[in-house]
């Protein structure tokens, strides 16, 4: 393995080196490494005087381990460019030929590019680390403890290898520079926002929420680098000129994927979407376990979190129920059409969230929305409440709104795993293009339909059998 791993070395010492001789990239990591934390010591120290005047003392602990991730993150933005550089630079520099002629494997050349590209801006991190500590200690600033700092600074890397890595096969499939430094916001803006909540939850003082961020940041980073192998065609890299933004063709592949050659809705009923659906079974069943996992997550904070409904209002449950639906038209089909509305939105989301995490936090709506029902099903179990009636309120639309959820949720995930595996012939365009087809199918063919029944028993069965065991 060590031998194996030597000639992407030697892609790591000849490309760290011409970097590190090149002006253009030392002197703004040497700016943004001195420069800018002392600007974030200054911020700090005149933030900390500020609370301190109003005794808001916890704002300021807090604040400074959040300006010491503002500090790890800048440089890594600006460094960005090495690691879009690395294939499509040498491409326009004319020097990627020889580099392909060589006898390296794929897998080591991607890893030599990948390990070369992240040196930089996890050095000019660490080092504006290290000069914000140290203003921190000569302002006298007490320092954060030492697990938050273990926290952010393995914040910081898993987040730079992720950036570096999403660079990289941006630079694979890109035709010219100018193209991956504009793509690059596709991997900036997100990585912004990311930072942006993980500030909320870093304030709000739930440090373990952190670590479950880190787990879920590394497992894109490898979703992120599996992909950039299997994409990676020497000939395409030689071949492309240019990006043609061809609308009829996607929409074509689309449209093949999506009917499958099917001439009416009768055939593709029958030939091309239970293959569709079969393909779906292991993603479900994943999506199945992360969902018995949001209902344990749920049940295990109503003691951390506990609510105490007052015993008159279980008691009157079920006459408030029935004077409410007098008043609230519960029996308009415009109800169902909200709640089928809100169920689709959720699933929307999803698959926004999967795109851009290649399925990862795709199952979080799904996860979520579980968690909360375990939270409620436990608070009222410990209000009294069995579990039979708690059950016939929510199984009657449940049984069909948690499968057909389920089902949508499995094929973004699916999504994901299709665009790290490798697709001899196919651009990864061409796959993502197929994959989202696959969710449309999946999508119109059965959990639009199921929606609107679960709405319809929602509106129309579910509040007569509450009114009836509440009562």
């Amino acid at each position: 393995m060590i031998n194996a791993l030597f000639p992407a070395m030697v892609i790591v010492r000849r490309e760290v080196r011409d970097q590190f001789r090149d002006w253009r990239i030392i002197f703004p990591i040497l700016g943004l490494t001195i420069v800018f934390p002392f600007i974030m010591n200054w911020t700090a120290r005149q933030m900390l005087d500020f609370t301190s005047e109003y005794g808001a003392t916890i704002i300021a602990d807090r604040l400074v381990p959040f300006l010491l991730m503002v500090v790890g993150f800048f440089p890594i933005s600006v460094s960005l460019v090495i690691a879009l550089e690395s294939f499509v630079g040498e491409k326009e520099r004319a020097s990627i030929e020889p580099l392909l002629n060589t006898p390296l494997q794929d897998w080591q050349l991607y890893l030599g590019k990948l390990v070369a590209s992240t040196v930089p801006p996890l050095v000019s991190s660490y080092l504006g680390m290290a000069v914000y500590l140290t203003g921190l200690v000569l302002n006298q600033v007490p320092l954060p403890g030492a697990d938050i700092l273990l926290q952010i600074i393995t914040l910081t890397t898993v987040q730079a290898v992720m950036m570096v890595a999403g660079a990289v096969v941006v630079s694979t499939q890109a035709t010219s520079v100018r193209a991956a430094n504009l793509l690059s916001s596709f991997i900036v803006i997100p990585a912004a926002f990311l930072i942006q909540w993980e500030s909320l939850v870093m304030f709000w003082g739930n440090q373990a929420t952190l670590w479950w961020v880190v787990l879920g940041i590394m497992i894109l980073t490898v979703l992120l680098i599996r992909i950039g192998l299997a994409h990676l065609q020497r000939e395409e890299l030689l071949g492309r000129e240019i990006d043609v933004l061809k609308f009829r063709w996607a929409w074509q592949v689309f449209l093949r994927s999506f009917t499958g050659g099917a001439g009416n809705p009768l055939v593709w009923y029958r030939r091309v979407l239970p293959p569709t659906i079969k393909r779906l079974l292991l993603p479900a069943i994943l999506v199945t376990t992360f969902c018995l996992a949001g209902l344990l997550i749920g049940d295990s904070l109503v003691g951390q979190y506990p609510f105490l409904i007052p015993s008159e209002r279980l008691e009157n449950a079920g006459d408030s129920l029935g004077s409410l639906m007098e008043v609230w038209p519960m029996f308009g089909i415009g109800s169902v059409g909200m709640i089928w509305w809100q169920n689709i939105r959720v699933l929307l989301l999803a698959l926004v969230l999967g795109v851009f995490t290649f399925g990862v936090v795709g199952v979080l709506p799904l996860m979520a929305t579980m968690a909360v029902t375990g939270y409620l099903v436990g608070i009222l179990g410990a209000n009294g409440v069995a579990l039979a009636p708690v059950l016939a309120l929510l199984l009657p639309h449940g049984v069909i709104e948690i499968p057909a959820a389920i089902l949508a949720t499995a094929a973004v995930l699916r999504a994901g795993a299709v665009v790290a595996a490798p697709t001899p012939g196919k651009t990864i365009g061409e796959v993502w293009l197929s994959t989202l087809a696959d969710w449309f199918q999946v999508m119109l063919g059965i959990i639009v339909p199921l929606l609107i029944l679960a709405a319809m028993i929602e509106v129309w069965v579910t509040p007569r059998i509450a009114v009836w065991v509440l009562g």
